[in-house]
């Protein structure tokens, strides 16, 4: 029977192209994307009032710890696929292939599913520009740019780094240009006026609405862990991966938190409560007319498409190497472990990703953005936050000589504090979403993913349990 650890080494493998200033751009540009310019107004919602910014806050505490347990296990393990090269070092000797089956099985939906909604977002501020876009004008929409962004992946990792870097430029481009009208057109008392009760930390209603800011929070973080996808392909991993997540995840934390507090000064929250209104749906373009004018929210309007666009690039480029590793060990269709002869990147991958987040795209434009963010979330934690933190902590005591080039900082205080930041937000998922019952529908997915890996056990010859 196959070792699930095994490769092929004469095969080829994946090149490494990517110095830091492309690993940086690349992560924050997925951070971004259409992410805090279609949240904003649903963070306000859920909380109440201004008091959302601690939504900001704690996402970032969140994201920061976490990006550590990545850094750590990245920097260790540089493979492509992260969370999955991780699961397979830490418990293979134990689980088999049954835990890194169950990230790829799971991430193959998720991540097309997250890119689904940046393509969601880019459609929503489109119109903007095209108030009398029609519903299937929006959907054809869409659908050109997932494949647009599969065409701009047809090509080597370098030429895609030096690619990421411009679009990275533009995006931030686009939120200085945002956070400086909202800034010179600042009313603190807009800002600040807080509703009754907005900080009563005795009742449900505080604490259930700072899961579901911390939810969204999070949701647009996410990103900050690109790099270890793609870890395979960057220069001196150990010390390019930890760089680039840390400085992403701060840098990420200013803009958004300034961008937060600026809008707020510009328009009143409580327009953004009204989901039929230009305030909750395309809260960036309002802010820009109302201060520098119809013609530059146009044209600033442009370049936070383009934003959107960077995002999904990112993301896509991402997910479009988590099969990789684990094609190659046998856990997932032999397919995916091909590289283009040429251009040298995963084929099958990237054209998986393209497939599957238009079905996303689809199935996203059928129901509510925060259902969908909740439901994505909720399923991501289970397999891929909370069990590489267990990957870390078992890793530290098993492979004590195992190589680090970085090592996270007050360790395990970071990781012990992403474990309850996950934590919280999966056991209050369920009141978040009420009626879509998130957590029963991760527990499903998940044994729906067992059932998948015996079967799949059963048909290739692989061990399922330690021998």
């Amino acid at each position: 029977m196959q070792d699930p650890t095994s490769t092929t080494p004469d095969a080829p493998r994946l090149k490494p192209l990517l110095g830091l200033p492309a690993a940086i751009a690349l992560n924050m540009g997925q951070m971004c994307g259409a992410g805090p310019f279609i949240t904003i107004p649903a963070m306000v919602a859920v909380m109440g009032g201004p008091q959302a910014c601690l939504g900001w806050l704690l996402g970032a505490l969140l994201a920061l710890c976490d990006g550590l347990v990545w850094a750590e296990l990245g920097a260790a393990l540089p493979g492509s696929g992260g969370t999955y090269v991780y699961l397979r070092e830490a418990f293979g000797k134990r689980t088999g292939t049954l835990l890194p089956f169950l990230f790829v099985w799971t991430a193959m939906l998720f991540i097309p599913m997250t890119m689904a909604t940046g393509v969601i977002g880019f459609v929503q501020y489109t119109h903007w520009l095209w108030p009398g876009m029609t519903p299937m004008q929006g959907h054809l929409l869409g659908l050109a740019l997932i494949w647009l962004t599969v065409a701009a992946l047809w090509r080597n990792t370098g030429s895609i780094g030096r690619l990421g870097i411009v679009l990275w430029a533009i995006m931030l481009a686009s939120v200085g240009c945002l956070i400086v009208a909202s800034l010179t057109h600042f009313d603190a008392a807009r800002a600040f006026t807080l509703p009754p009760g907005a900080f009563h930390l005795g009742g449900a209603a505080f604490w259930l609405g700072l899961a579901g800011s911390l939810t969204i929070g999070t949701y647009d973080y996410l990103g900050y862990n690109t790099t270890a996808y793609i870890a395979a392909e960057l220069k001196n991993p150990g010390r390019t991966l930890p760089a680039s997540i840390i400085y992403s995840i701060l840098g990420m934390f200013v803009v958004y938190f300034t961008m937060q507090v600026g809008m707020l000064g510009v328009v009143d929250w409580h327009r953004m409560l009204d989901t039929s209104s230009a305030a909750y749906n395309s809260i960036a373009s309002v802010v820009l007319a109302e201060t520098w004018g119809n013609t530059a929210a146009r044209i600033v309007t442009v370049l936070i498409l383009i934003a959107c666009a960077a995002s999904v690039f990112a993301g896509v480029l991402g997910g479009s190497r988590v099969p990789y590793e684990a094609a190659r060990d046998g856990v997932f269709f032999r397919a995916f472990a091909g590289l283009h002869p040429r251009l040298g990147f995963p084929t099958w991958g990237l054209l998986a990703m393209g497939v599957l987040t238009s079905l996303g795209f689809a199935v996203g434009r059928a129901t509510s953005l925060t259902t969908l963010i909740q439901l994505l979330t909720t399923v991501m934690i289970l397999v891929q936050s909370i069990a590489q933190i267990a990957a870390l902590f078992a890793l530290r005591r098993q492979r004590p000589a195992l190589q680090r080039p970085y090592r996270m900082w007050l360790y395990p205080v970071p990781a012990l504090i992403a474990l309850a930041g996950w934590s919280y937000i999966y056991v209050s998922s369920n009141a978040n979403a009420p009626g879509a019952y998130p957590i029963q529908w991760s527990l499903a997915w998940l044994l729906l993913g067992s059932v998948a890996h015996l079967l799949w056990s059963r048909a290739h010859g692989l061990r399922t349990e330690h021998a």
